[in-house]
């Protein structure tokens, strides 16, 4: 439990990054970890981007991961896993949620959403593509693709002997748990350890 290992959550505001960062730091937690996270919202409600740093292990000192020492990246929109790749260990690996949101300047038309995304990352690091959303949707609730991507990571990270399904319970809507945990194992389902 001494090595601290280092995940970072990336996407746009209002896709559901923060509680899946706060149920992944409170399983963590629970667990025995020292846990430290970090949220940087760049102008997340108007649909900028947001990330999230979260480092555990026996004991953590900051909650900064540097470039070159993520073991995860979760990129819950293509592009900001493209953004963020730097970060990335060399035998770090990602998970990619296969989704476009248009930045400000590709919706008023000054630059283009960048063509080949995925096959760029896929010649520099081990990625796990999937539509986290058409899982969801599929599942009865779209909202829930953050909970698809947090089951991913869990299964990534080979973090799996934690009750992550009461932690969900615990904080997501009430009414809304027994949707969640659905989205979680549909999520675990779409990784090879």
């Amino acid at each position: 439990m001494s090595k601290v290992k280092n995940i970072l959550l990336v996407g746009v505001g209002g896709q559901g990054t923060i509680l899946a960062s706060k149920i992944l730091s409170e399983g963590l937690a629970q667990a025995g970890y020292d846990v430290k996270m970090s949220e940087i919202h760049g102008m997340s409600q108007r649909g900028g981007n947001v990330s999230t740093q979260i480092r555990y292990g026996e004991k953590v000192y900051s909650p900064i991961v540097g470039k070159g020492e993520a073991d995860v990246i979760v990129a819950f929109e293509k592009m900001e896993a493209l953004r963020w790749i730097e970060f990335l260990k060399p035998d770090g690996r990602m998970v990619i949620n296969d989704f476009e949101i248009p930045s400000v300047p590709i919706q008023l038309g000054s630059a283009k959403y960048p063509e080949g995304i995925l096959e760029e990352l896929s010649s520099k690091a081990k990625v796990s593509v999937f539509k986290a959303g058409d899982i969801a949707a599929a599942l009865g609730n779209s909202k829930t693709m953050n909970i698809v991507l947090f089951g991913a990571l869990v299964k990534a990270m080979n973090i799996e002997g934690i009750d992550w399904e009461t932690v969900i319970k615990e904080n997501v809507k009430k009414g809304f748990e027994d949707i969640n945990i659905k989205a979680f194992r549909a999520g675990a389902e779409q990784v090879q350890a």
